[in-house]
C-alpha cells in the first residue's frame, strides 16, 4: 500500500524526496500517515480537499475487501 501512495503522491509534489509514509497498526485498522514538505502541502490537499479525497478514494478502493482491517490515510504536517 505504501508503494501505491508513493506512486500517486510523488508526481504531485516539487520535492518527492521529502515524501514520508509511516504505518501504524491498531485494533481498529491500519493508519498510513503521509507527510510532505510544508511547501507541497497545498498540492497534496488541493482546493477544498479534493486531491486528498481522491487519493483516499483510490487507496481505499485498492485495499478493498482483500484487507482484513480497515485502512485509513492521514495527511500530517
Amino acid at each position: 500500500m505504501k508503494d501505491l501512495i508513493l506512486t500517486i503522491v510523488q508526481p504531485l509534489v516539487d520535492r518527492p524526496e521529502d515524501v514520508r509514509i509511516e504505518m501504524e497498526e491498531g485494533s481498529n485498522g491500519i493508519t498510513y500517515k503521509l507527510s510532505v514538505h510544508p511547501e507541497d502541502m497545498g498540492k497534496v490537499i488541493g482546493k477544498q480537499g479534493r486531491v486528498a479525497k481522491s487519493i483516499r478514494t483510490v487507496v481505499y478502493a485498492a485495499a478493498g475487501s482483500s484487507q482484513q482491517k480497515k485502512i485509513f490515510l492521514e495527511i500530517v504536517e
